[in-house]
């Protein structure tokens, strides 16, 4: 019997998820912040897994996203051969500007930080990061990172 590639895929997550679960529980004082991650959304909720209660909640469904920053237009470059010494000033300590995010990871960026108001103003700074079994990379981690950004200790 042929098993589905999405359906182990997602198996292997839950089992993860189970693990992280072990460890990771939401009380009063910290209560757990939650990740889901769909294909296009992401979801976060602030969890006390005590009472068995969510206390804030935020999603991608209906944030509104500010526009991409345009990039900056490049000068033209010279035709003429550089100097010698000169080609490092440019080269290895230069700032280059950072690639617009891709959508998604605005999203969740946007994500971290609505989550991070709405348990600042419910009275809660601390609490204790459940990744879902996802690896804390990309859209995950962005989102943690907007979220501590915002005022939110973990």
């Amino acid at each position: 019997m042929k098993r589905d590639v999405n359906q182990e895929k997602r198996h292997g997550r839950l089992r993860r998820h189970e693990r992280v679960r072990k460890q990771v529980h939401g009380t009063a004082a910290r209560p757990r912040l939650c990740v889901f991650r769909s294909l296009n959304h992401i979801y976060a909720q602030i969890i006390d897994d005590d009472s068995g209660r969510t206390l804030a909640a935020a999603s991608s469904l209906k944030l509104e996203l500010p526009p991409v920053p345009a990039a900056p237009e490049k000068a033209p470059e010279k035709a003429e051969k550089p100097e010698k010494g000169e080609k490092g000033k440019e080269g290895k300590g230069a700032k280059k500007p950072a690639p617009p995010k891709s959508l998604k990871m605005r999203r969740s960026f946007a994500v971290g930080k609505a989550i991070a108001i709405a348990a600042i103003e419910k009275g809660i700074k601390a609490v204790a990061f459940d990744r879902g079994g996802y690896l804390y990379h990309g859209r995950v981690a962005a989102l943690a990172k907007a979220a501590r950004e915002g005022g939110l200790e973990f």
